[in-house]
């Protein structure tokens, strides 16, 4: 029972700070009540859903900062790799749609690497299957297993998955 009161409070305040960072308003006064009003709804649905555990809130686990920063690194890295592409007076792409296997059995840490994948600049995934991913790449050069192995790996780190 305490960790579910840990649960809520954690949800509470992820969400009131997301909601205070995204909507550009901060702490103003009119629209504030509405930003509690739209957290206490979004908390209390979740209780009553029986969704309030470690898997709705990983906001927990420190190791999910440590992988933010790494896939930061990460989207920054191909950002440049299509800024090259793009800006390159001969544009020589050969856009690619590859399979890679994933043997991730979380549904968190199996959502977590398909968006990993798409928010990566130059990939996008298009089809998560049970035991891999379909995914488009812009150039061949983005396909590289070993890299797809690399955030597998972060990714395994990350939520706390066995295995």
């Amino acid at each position: 029972m305490t960790r579910k009161w840990l649960y809520g409070v954690t949800l509470t305040i992820v969400l009131a700070a997301m909601w205070a960072f995204l909507s550009g308003y901060g702490l103003k006064q009119p629209l504030l009540s509405l930003a509690i009003c739209s957290v206490v709804v979004t908390v209390y649905m979740t209780v009553r859903m029986g969704l309030l555990d470690g898997e709705s809130t990983p906001y927990l686990r420190v190791r999910y900062f440590t992988y933010w920063g790494w896939l930061s690194s990460e989207i920054v890295k191909s950002n440049i790799a299509v800024l090259r592409i793009v800006l390159s007076p001969v544009i020589d792409i050969k856009p690619t749609v590859t399979r890679t296997p994933v043997t991730l059995r979380d549904d968190v840490a199996r959502a977590t690497l398909a968006n990993s994948y798409t928010l990566t600049p130059g990939t996008v995934t298009m089809e998560v299957q049970e035991n891999g991913f379909i995914l488009h790449a812009l150039d061949e050069s983005f396909c590289s297993q070993e890299g797809f192995r690399a955030f597998e790996r972060r990714v395994r780190i990350a939520p706390g998955e066995a295995g």
